[in-house]
């Protein structure tokens, strides 16, 4: 057994880095134990098409990152060691369909300026509608950041955030927040605009938090969706996203953390009740603080030979949300699109919002390949040309309303019995091209070659990825805030002493934020509370 470590680290993904840099800079002696042969999790980029063009594999955009606590704890050490982001002042992301009445094109573009955002919205009193949105939000930042970044099972915590709002007068109105928060994305855009543009310009973001228009808290996380994007833009990292996880390798191995590569966890190691460590398939890693980054399924059904009472059966009934597919092009140009406008505009969803991306997201509920998806049209080189040769230019189309295991297509023309093969890859590629070239004429005659990720791929790239979901488990309101990622081991503290999970499964779930590594990195390097030295004063002794 190695008694050197302090804190040993399953996985590597956004939690598990942020985690280990702010403990290592604590004076923290931390080991991470990848399975992989690389850092980063679904942090990746690479030359996946054709020499020059760098596509982001997976995630690619850090407006969560450079907004969070994370960031803000990280973001000087990172930028020291070669981290770069490319941002826009101007269009940050837009939508564009097909009136569903007229068959004419409809296109609305978010711009850095929420009033000039608004400016463009045609109902009378939409404009005003949009601001207030935002104004109502800020109101409420406190409260609504405050628990995002919070144990909710912690009654300290959460009496924390209620007296902060006490301070700043922000109960008036709190139950009226409250009710739109858990509205669905569909309701609460219908209950305050009467216009189409915000519906078709947000809803569609709901699918990056693992949500669908049509599910509860869709009320918070849109308009929280449209204030990160106005205040932070749409940062990418300059060169690709392998140079975020090289600025955090850097200020790990400057720091003395222990990286083990190409090392399997096997099991968490308990003595009477408390961690010991983790054995790998390297070896055993010595430790009496364990952070999981695993899904609650690998945790409490695999790692834990002897789970507490109850939470193995609970993991096995966790839900997954729908898988996700991603598209990567080289092409010989970029995208043109017949409104020009949309040319300059980072990332572009076609959509009309709730309406199709609600069809689509039944459709792959019911385990059949959508018949007009939501594509996610990422344009990278409009914010950093270096991701392709000049002139050139790369494209990251993500595909989040896709079955892991279809039984069906809503079209009735791609056959699925045998699963995510390359002949359905292909089919459901030229599928998304269609869409694309109802709006960029042209667009496939420039594809010089292609690289398909199916959900089977996610998930052989990342066990966390369970199903295919990339976002750590549906998001829906039973397995989210205070219930995430369910009843029984809700909280990032376990019931085995210093053991401790996180990741998108738990508090605050997906995306780039780092939230749950930069919370519990924070627990731990806090000094013990009076309560807690009384309560370690008073355990039995284990000699």
């Amino acid at each position: 057994m190695d008694d050197s470590l302090d804190v040993a680290i399953i996985g590597s993904g956004i939690n598990s880095l942020v985690a280990a840099a702010e403990l290592a800079l604590a004076g923290k002696r931390v080991c991470i134990v990848e399975r992989s042969d690389r850092l980063g999790g679904f942090i990746q980029s690479a030359e996946r098409t054709l020499p020059g063009f760098i596509h982001d594999s997976f995630s690619s955009w850090h407006p969560l990152f450079v907004s969070g606590g994370a960031y803000g704890a990280l973001g000087k050490e990172l930028h020291a060691r070669g981290l770069e982001y490319c941002n826009t002042t101007g269009p940050v992301t837009a939508s564009v369909a097909a009136d569903p009445t007229t068959g004419a094109h409809r296109v609305v573009i978010a711009q850095r300026d929420p009033a000039e955002t608004a400016a463009a919205f045609k109902a009378p009193g939409d404009q005003a509608a949009y601001m207030a949105m935002l104004d109502d939000l800020g109101r409420n930042a406190g409260t609504i950041f405050g628990a995002f970044g919070a144990e909710l099972r912690s009654f300290g915590e959460v009496a924390k955030i209620a007296l902060g709002a006490v301070r700043r007068g922000r109960f008036s109105g709190t139950e009226a927040f409250i009710r739109d928060s858990v509205m669905s994305g569909r309701n609460y855009t219908r209950s305050r605009f009467d216009g189409w543009e915000a519906d078709q310009l947000w809803s569609p973001w709901l699918l990056h938090a693992g949500l669908g228009p049509d599910q509860a808290t869709g009320g918070v996380m849109l308009p929280v969706m449209a204030m990160s994007m106005h205040g932070f833009g749409l940062p990418i990292v300059k060169g690709g996203a392998s140079r975020f996880v090289a600025a955090f390798e850097s200020l790990l191995r400057d720091n003395g953390v222990r990286i083990m590569l190409g090392a399997e966890a096997e099991e968490i190691l308990v003595a009477e009740g408390s961690v010991a460590g983790v054995r790998t398939s390297q070896g055993v890693v010595s430790a009496k603080t364990v952070l999981a980054n695993v899904s609650p399924q690998a945790l409490y059904s695999q790692l834990l030979r002897q789970a507490p009472t109850g939470t193995a059966e609970a993991a096995e009934r966790y839900q997954n949300g729908r898988g996700a597919m991603q598209i990567h092009l080289a092409l010989d140009k970029p995208v043109e699109w017949l409104d020009p406008r949309l040319n300059e505009v980072p990332l572009v969803h076609i959509s009309n919002g709730s309406d199709s991306t609600g069809i689509a997201c039944a459709q792959a509920e019911a385990g059949l390949l959508p018949s007009e998806p939501t594509v996610v049209v990422g344009q990278q080189c409009v914010l950093d040309p270096s991701r392709a040769p000049e002139g050139k230019a790369t494209l990251w189309l993500q595909l989040q309303e896709v079955p892991f295991s279809p039984i069906g297509d809503a079209a009735g023309r791609l056959p699925v019995g045998e699963g995510w093969t390359h002949e359905l890859k292909q089919g459901y590629l030229e599928r998304v091209l269609d869409r694309l070239e109802q709006f960029a004429p042209g667009t496939r005659a420039t594809v010089l070659a292609s690289d398909i990720i199916a959900p089977t791929d996610l998930m052989s790239a990342n066990p966390n990825a369970v199903n295919g979901d990339p976002y750590g488990g549906s998001a829906e309101l039973f397995q989210n805030l205070l219930w995430r990622p369910f009843p029984a081991a809700a909280g990032h503290q376990t019931a085995v002493d210093g053991l401790w999970h996180i990741g998108a499964s738990t508090h605050p779930g997906p995306g780039l934020s780092g939230g749950s590594g930069h919370l519990v990195a924070q627990k731990l390097k806090a000094p013990p509370s009076r309560l807690s030295r009384i309560q370690a004063a008073l355990k039995p002794s284990k000699r």
